[in-house]
Formats: structure tokens, C-alpha cells, sequence
């Protein structure tokens, strides 16, 4: 579509936006309610037991909307999108080498965020499930359990300034939140920044516009 003469083109659908966005939501009330569980010097933010309720029904929240979003939302285009991460291919790994070659839909660092994002979010829930089952149940205790929540805690708080500052700050990259605010992106920029993906949305557009004629 088009805006003040600028070309723009579809880059997150609603149910791609939804994942993102309800992960944002509950990771930043997940980290701020863990920082007051974690440093003493914020007990007195609020009260203990309740913030860890809150730290708790976010985490159940979080996983619900997540589901509700892959039941009712674009399961097509969620798993598309699964795929665009998952295909790493030799063009990836000499970008990571920071050699100037051509990108997909996603590059390779977007990639690698995406697969430690999702890592990260499986060790939380799991480490999680057992300190709060440890509770209630000894059995569930096992040593490191507590260190690797806090240590996950703590790699992804600085994960996390580094993606606002490449969201929101770094010129060259900043456009890219328009996409997972507004579902496009400018074709200039993507063009700029994946080329291989803009060919294939235009191959993908011009398949769809011809008509099939049988013999």
C-alpha cells in the first residue's frame, strides 16, 4: 500500500503482532516484579506476597493468550513465520561474519534473538513451575533451580536493552518497530535491509495476479 507517495508492504499480521506484543507486555511485568522479588533494596515497592501473585497469574496470563492466539488467531501464517526463523541458511552464517550479503524476512541476528527468545522463554517456565511446585512440595527442590531464574533474569534484562535501543534508537534499524506496531514496513527499507524477502513478497504477488490458463 501506499502513504504520502511512499510504497510500503506487509510485514507482521495481526496474530504475529499479538505474540509479540503480549510477550512484551507480560515479560516487562514478569522482569519488574522478579527485581523487587530479587533485590532487597526494593522490598519495600509493595507487599511480598502479593507481588509474587502478581509475578505468578502474569506468567499463567501470559501463557493463555499465547494459546488463545494460536487457536483463534493465523495458525498458516504464525507457522510461516516459524519457518522464516528456523531457515538459516549459508547467507546467515556470513552475515554473522559481517560480510554484506543479502537477507531474507528475517536476518541472522533477528534469527538468533528469536531462538534465544524462545529458550529462554521455556527455561523460565520450567525453572518457574518447579520453584513455585518446590513450595508446596519438597520433592521439587533441586539445587540451581533458583540460580538459573535469576540468571536468566538477568541475561535477558540486558538482551532487552539491547533490543530497545535497536527498536527504538539505532537509525537504521528503528524503522522495523513501524512493522510490529502497524503490520508494514517501507519497501525502500526493506529493500535496504532484506532484499531476498522483498523479491519473494513481489514473486509471491505477481504468481497470485496471474491468471492459470489450462490448455
Amino acid at each position: 500500500m501506499s502513504d504520502s507517495g511512499k510504497v510500503y508492504l506487509k510485514r507482521f499480521s495481526r496474530s504475529e503482532r499479538a505474540v509479540h506484543w503480549i510477550h512484551a507486555a507480560a515479560f516487562f511485568v514478569l522482569l519488574g516484579s522478579g527485581l523487587v522479588l530479587y533485590l532487597p533494596s526494593l522490598g519495600a515497592v509493595g507487599d511480598r506476597p502479593l507481588v509474587k501473585d502478581i509475578h505468578l497469574y502474569t506468567a499463567i496470563a501470559w501463557a493463555l493468550a499465547l494459546l488463545a492466539v494460536w487457536v483463534f488467531g493465523d495458525r498458516q501464517g504464525l507457522r510461516r513465520t516459524a519457518r522464516d526463523f528456523n531457515a538459516f541458511d549459508a547467507d546467515d552464517r556470513l552475515w554473522l561474519r559481517r560480510y554484506p550479503v543479502k537477507q531474507g524476512r528475517f536476518n541472522a541476528g533477528q534469527k538468533l534473538n528469536a531462538a534465544v527468545t524462545a529458550a529462554f522463554a521455556v527455561l523460565f517456565a520450567v525453572s518457574g513451575i518447579l520453584l513455585w511446585a518446590g513450595e508446596r512440595d519438597t520433592s521439587f527442590r533441586f539445587a540451581g533451580t533458583i540460580v538459573l531464574h535469576d540468571g536468566l533474569m538477568w541475561i535477558s534484562l540486558v538482551l532487552l536493552v539491547g533490543h530497545l535501543h535497536l527498536s527504538l534508537v539505532y537509525p537504521r534499524t528503528r524503522h522495523s518497530l513501524r512493522g510490529i506496531v502497524r503490520g508494514d514496513v517501507e519497501a525502500g527499507w526493506a529493500m535496504q535491509h532484506h532484499p531476498k524477502w522483498v523479491k519473494e513478497v513481489f514473486a509471491e504477488s505477481q504468481a497470485a495476479s496471474t491468471p492459470d490458463v489450462e490448455g
